[in-house]
This record gives structure tokens, C-alpha cells and sequence, in this order.
């Protein structure tokens, strides 16, 4: 017997018995009493999930706009649907001209941008930092990944900047992109 076929014999034995492991039944009755992991589809405020799934099909502003006014809105609650309204709204004009400004997709961007918040204690609200890393990307007159300036922004926010100095430097930075930047001799 060679140390190569005792190995696969091995490797068989291992794959068969990770595969016998799949038709438990026990696990399946368990399984049947769980609820689902993922809802696709919410008719909700949109905030139940922490992050926007590939196959989600809530509106990315909406989300951001739930997550950012507390979640869910007890019924009644005028004042605070009013809030939420016009945020969802200036969130979803933002993400409409951060379109074609970065590489991700608005969903991307939400979940970035939510990201963000979570990073830092003094984050700005959600539509002012879409709409400055927009501005940011769209000096460049070329596309960009909204997660590396997001990134690039957490760094300079940690290091003592303000909304307004971070972003100074990133469009210093991400100058020499533009279209009309001078070139190297």
C-alpha cells in the first residue's frame, strides 16, 4: 500500500463523511421550526437588517434613512416620520449623483456610509458625507471606490481632523487625478 492511495482514502473517508453529516434528519426537523435567515422583501421601515444583502431589494436610502433616525417609528409618531421622510429623501438625491461618481452601487454606498457612522462618535449625517466624498470623486472626472475614500476619511477624521479639513485633504489628494492636473516631465 502506498502513502498516496492511503491518503486519498483519507481524504474519500473525510468528504463522505461531511456529506452523510448533510442528511441528518434531525437537523432538518430543527430546521423547519427556525424562521427564515433572510427576508428579501420588507414592507417596514427597512432598518431590521444591519447591512444591505446582495439580493435585498429594500431601497438603500430608506435603510440608511431607518437606521440613522433610531430603526423603527412607534405608530403615531408625526414628527419623527416627517424626519425620516425628508432625510430618506435628501439620501436618495445624494446616492442619485454618487451614481456616477463611484464604482459601487448605491446599496454599497449605504452600507459604507452606515459603516462609517458606526466608526466614529461625531460622524456626519449621512447625506452630508455621501454628498462630500461625492464632490471629492467627481473632481477627479473619473470613478471611484466609495470604500477606499471612506476609509481614507475614517483615517483623517482619527487623526484630528474635522468633516471639513478631511475632506480639504482628500480633494488635495485625489487632485492629481483630475483630468486637467499638470503631468510629469
Amino acid at each position: 500500500m502506498s502513502l498516496g492511495s492511503a491518503a486519498v482514502r483519507g481524504a474519500a473517508s473525510l468528504v463522505l463523511a461531511v456529506l452523510a453529516a448533510c442528511g441528518d434528519e434531525p437537523a432538518r426537523d430543527e430546521a423547519h421550526h427556525e424562521a427564515p435567515a433572510a427576508i428579501v422583501a420588507r414592507r417596514d421601515e427597512g432598518a431590521r437588517s444591519d447591512w444591505l444583502t446582495p439580493d435585498d431589494r429594500t431601497d438603500p436610502a430608506r435603510w440608511l434613512a431607518a437606521r440613522t433616525t433610531g430603526r423603527t417609528l412607534p405608530p403615531g409618531d408625526a414628527a419623527g416620520a416627517s424626519l425620516q421622510a425628508a432625510l430618506q429623501e435628501a439620501l436618495q438625491e445624494a446616492l442619485a449623483r454618487a451614481r456616477s461618481h463611484f464604482i459601487e452601487d448605491p446599496r454599497m454606498i449605504a452600507n459604507r456610509t452606515a459603516q462609517v457612522a458606526g466608526m466614529m462618535p461625531n460622524a456626519p449625517a449621512p447625506d452630508t458625507l455621501i454628498a462630500g466624498l461625492t464632490a471629492v470623486a467627481a473632481s477627479t472626472g473619473r470613478r471611484q471606490l466609495y470604500g477606499s475614500l471612506c476609509q481614507q476619511y475614517v483615517t483623517l477624521r482619527a487623526g484630528g481632523a474635522d468633516h471639513d479639513a478631511a475632506l480639504d485633504r482628500l480633494r488635495e489628494s485625489y487632485a492629481a487625478q483630475s483630468p486637467n492636473a499638470p503631468t510629469a516631465r
